[in-house]
């Protein structure tokens, strides 16, 4: 029999999670998948995507780099790109990087057909999936979702912003963890949400089987995994739209 990729916990407490939702703009959804398809998931992500370089460096970027770009590149390239996020994040530059496998892209543009990262794909565009967004988000005329595969390791993070870039129908971030279950908080990779003020008002500790969702827009960020964390932060991410 084939593994279950993705199924939802029939468990799920739908209305105490739309209550927080609406209280918040946010809520984290912990045992999201069926411990079975969580694994199997967590799995795929860890051991078979071949892992991409997203970055920026204040207005050089953003770039998305595969892992055939990667692969290319030699040690030079890489510092330089070090280099440049540093200078960046050292003044008032947004910047970000981070591990990614840009999956609605290798869908669209047929990098592996038949593939678990398409079925992954397909399966958040499902109605299951969908409609615990619509019913956890009151927001009834979501239509579709995209998707990339993200990995935090160390060095790794995603400055403050708040996606006031807002394109095409985008209406709820969401973040599915997949990171090891027993997370340490000194490893960083927190999904942190800001007031005004630039105070943490809200985190969310990255944790194996929880789906974050979140309005658009809203101030986040992703904070620095240091190099004394011994794993990686796997997740998928996306946004849900309207349009």
């Amino acid at each position: 029999m084939p593994k279950a990729l993705f199924s939802i916990n029939p468990a799920l407490d739908r209305s105490a999670l739309a209550a927080r939702f609406a209280a918040a703009g946010r809520v984290q959804i912990r045992d999201v998948l069926t411990d079975d398809a969580a694994h199997n998931l967590r799995e795929v992500i860890a051991t078979a995507t071949p892992w991409g370089l997203g970055w920026q460096a204040g207005t050089d970027g953003p770039h998305a780099l595969t892992a055939a770009d990667l692969a290319r590149m030699d040690q030079r390239g890489a510092a330089e790109i070090n280099r440049s996020i540093v200078r960046a994040m050292q003044g008032r530059d947004y910047g970000f990087s981070y591990a990614r496998y840009p999956i609605l892209d290798a869908y669209l543009q047929q990098w592996a057909p038949g593939g678990p990262h398409e079925l992954l794909l397909e399966h958040l565009n499902d109605q299951p999936f969908l409609d615990l967004v619509r019913s956890v988000t009151a927001i009834p005329e979501l239509l579709k979702a995209d998707a990339q595969a993200t990995l935090f390791a160390s060095g790794h993070f995603l400055a403050r912003h708040d996606d006031s870039h807002v394109g095409e129908g985008w209406r709820v971030a969401y973040v599915l963890s997949l990171c090891a279950t027993d997370w340490r908080p000194d490893w960083g990779g927190y999904l942190l949400f800001y007031d005004a003020d630039g105070d943490v008002v809200a985190g969310y500790r990255p944790r194996f089987n929880a789906l974050s969702l979140f309005a658009v827009p809203t101030s986040h960020a992703v904070t620095f995994v240091p190099p004394f964390a011994p794993v990686a932060r796997y997740s998928i991410t996306g946004w849900l739209r309207d349009c």
